[in-house]
């Protein structure tokens, strides 16, 4: 079956239960539904949960556009992830230099040394809530000072950061969740002016401060520009390894026998990461628009559909990555965690590094752990972050 009434699949995916646990949705959207496509009152509503469909439509944006996604993370687009080529192209090559593997290597001691500063605050103990006193204060740690904005604000990024990627109402309320994010993208657009008028007058180390003097054909960057970077590093910076961190732990404590592969034999801990990054794809989907017709496995696709590409369905596909079983010695692993094409996550060499050199220096202090005793765990929808994670274990 390739076209079905999609509200059955929104009911079914975008639901607590799911968030939890993931792989029997995925496997019945490919098997039932594999393009999903219903009208509602303003457009159409598609869903694409093959690995096939989805990697040829990251590589097509004269159909499938970024530029139409209605995400209001803010007063304007979030820049490049908004924007699609040429236009897209121009940005990139501003930033990619920036995170390129040569330059975030260089901060591979810092990174280490951070790690190992947060588990000396706990190691001692037994236990921890991962969530709160590891996963969250490393992304944190580092990207602040690589932006050049000070620790200090942190709590009020977060509170921000959360605002625009969970925010806090009762599943289904819509509306409820787009006050929210106007409301904190709008406090983000005024800090943001204050620290770019800040940085063009007292430059400092940051990214930020290098960002405010780029041109683009002799022409500076327009605020509107300045403002949707600022917002996607940001939000990008703070949440998703946090939530990758909170996923593949959860994952190794309740696997002891995966967790024992990486403790016994740690040169195959990033080829664990890639694999965690493939069964767990904590960005569980990336929105599109249908930017003119088009059709796709046998479903008829119509301009101004938005669609939703359900990473986390095609890096379960069976035609791509065969038996789903968890392999840390899979190779190729051409998993879509990180997206791809034109719109491969500008941070994925700093995620990789944070996340294996987190992998290892923590097994080496704590390489026995569980979840507490009693504890539920349960995740946030779209982009699976625990929402607290005890852990216990002998102290080291």
């Amino acid at each position: 079956m390739t076209q079905t009434d999609s509200s059955d699949v929104t009911r079914t995916l975008l639901t607590p239960a799911t968030a939890d646990d993931p792989h029997p949705t995925y496997r019945r959207l490919r098997q039932e539904c594999p393009v999903a496509r219903r009208e509602t009152d303003t457009r159409g509503e598609v869903f694409l949960s093959r690995y096939e469909d989805i990697f040829w439509a990251m590589r097509h944006p004269e159909y499938f556009t970024s530029a139409d996604m209605d995400l209001y993370l803010g007063e304007q687009p979030q820049i490049p992830l908004e924007v699609d080529p040429p236009l897209h192209t121009q940005y990139r090559r501003l930033l990619n230099p920036q995170f390129v593997p040569r330059e975030i290597e260089k901060l591979e001691p810092e990174i280490r040394s951070t790690v190992r500063e947060l588990l000396d605050r706990f190691a001692g103990r037994g236990s921890c809530d991962f969530h709160e006193e590891f996963a969250t204060p490393l992304p944190s740690t580092i990207f602040l000072p690589l932006m050049g904005l000070p620790r200090e604000d942190l709590p009020q990024f977060l509170k921000w950061r959360d605002d625009n990627v969970r925010p806090a109402v009762e599943p289904g309320d819509f509306e409820g969740a787009e006050r929210i994010r106007r409301q904190a993208s709008l406090e983000m657009n005024e800090y943001f002016r204050r620290a770019i008028a800040l940085r063009r007058e007292e430059p400092n180390d940051g990214l930020l401060s290098r960002i405010v003097q780029w041109t683009i054909d002799g022409e500076p960057l327009s605020e509107r520009v300045l403002l949707g970077m600022s917002h996607l590093l940001l939000i990008g910076g703070l949440d998703t390894v946090t939530a990758t961190l909170d996923c593949m732990i959860a994952f190794l404590a309740t696997h002891p026998d995966h967790r024992r592969e990486i403790v016994e034999h740690p040169e195959r801990i990033p080829g664990a990461v890639e694999e965690l990054l493939r069964w767990l794809t904590p960005v569980m989907l990336v929105p599109r628009s249908v930017a003119q017709d088009v059709e796709l496995g046998g479903v008829q696709l119509k301009a101004g559909d938005s669609v939703s590409l359900v990473l986390g369905a095609a890096n379960d596909d069976e035609d791509e990555f065969g038996a789903s079983a968890v392999d840390f010695t899979r190779d190729p692993n051409r998993h879509l965690a990180f997206g791809g094409s034109h719109h491969l996550c500008l941070g994925a060499h700093l995620a990789r590094l944070e996340l294996r050199i987190a992998l290892d220096e923590f097994h080496r202090r704590i390489p026995d752990y569980r979840i507490a005793e009693g504890a539920e765990l349960h995740y946030s929808l779209g982009i699976r972050q625990a929402e607290n994670l005890p852990l216990v274990f002998d102290p080291a």
